[in-house]
């Protein structure tokens, strides 16, 4: 087993049952989650695959299910299942980058339990996916599809490797159609997590999306 590095810190705790992994370099630092969940235990995205974070899991109960929400956030998926034995979840078009992994794919949504769902939201690559948690006033996990910005706020950001941005914009609306203030209070993004300035989430999430003015998103130079 290769480590990443010789000094790997422990996931910490960012809300009730939610751990944060440190950045992946694998996964262009990007954070993963662990939501500790009885015997349900599901890890979103990929973290640094390194005996510390091992011996976690282990300790945690295992790993049921391995949730993806995008393709640049599989990383180590195959070593992750072998070890662990988990099923994997990801939106049907990002599929065929696992070849020979048992997956489980979904077109728009995904029951997972009574208080969890995938959805597919593309744009930021075509089958970007985000896993909502009704739990704690309702947790979103939300990929790259939202990131938090120098302010701490969630916002879609463009990049050059942006799959379609305006189906992008269409996704965030649709979060914000499909949710409330009473059951979206937080979101857990998959980068800019330094943004938050060790919060480990956006918190009054859905008030924050609502006053997106999206018209003038829709308008956003890809950064470079």
């Amino acid at each position: 087993m290769k480590q990443q590095s010789s000094v790997s810190k422990q996931p910490r705790l960012v809300l009730p049952n939610i751990f944060a992994f440190a950045p992946n370099r694998d996964t262009l630092g990007a954070t993963a989650y662990f939501i500790v969940e009885n015997e349900s235990n599901i890890l979103v995205d990929c973290p640094p695959w390194d005996e510390i974070n091992q011996t976690f899991l282990e300790e945690c109960g295992g790993v049921r299910l391995l949730f993806l929400t995008h393709r640049g956030a599989m990383a180590k998926a195959r070593e992750i299942q072998e070890a662990t034995g988990c099923d994997i979840l990801i939106q049907e078009q990002e599929a065929y980058l696992l070849p020979g992994l048992r997956v489980t794919v979904f077109e728009r949504e995904f029951t997972l339990s009574d208080r969890m769902k995938a959805f597919w939201t593309p744009g930021h690559s075509p089958g970007s996916s985000c896993l909502y948690d009704s739990g704690s006033g309702g947790v979103l996990f939300s990929g790259r599809h939202l990131l938090p910005n120098r302010e701490g706020a969630p916002v879609p950001i463009r990049t050059a490797k942006t799959f379609h941005w305006p189906r992008q914009i269409n996704s965030v609306k649709s979060i914000v159609d499909g949710f409330s203030p009473s059951t979206l209070q937080y979101i857990c993004p998959a980068a800019n997590t330094g943004f938050l300035r060790k919060k480990g989430s956006i918190d009054r999430a859905f008030e924050q999306l609502a006053n997106l003015d999206l018209a003038v998103c829709l308008q956003s130079k890809p950064e470079p």
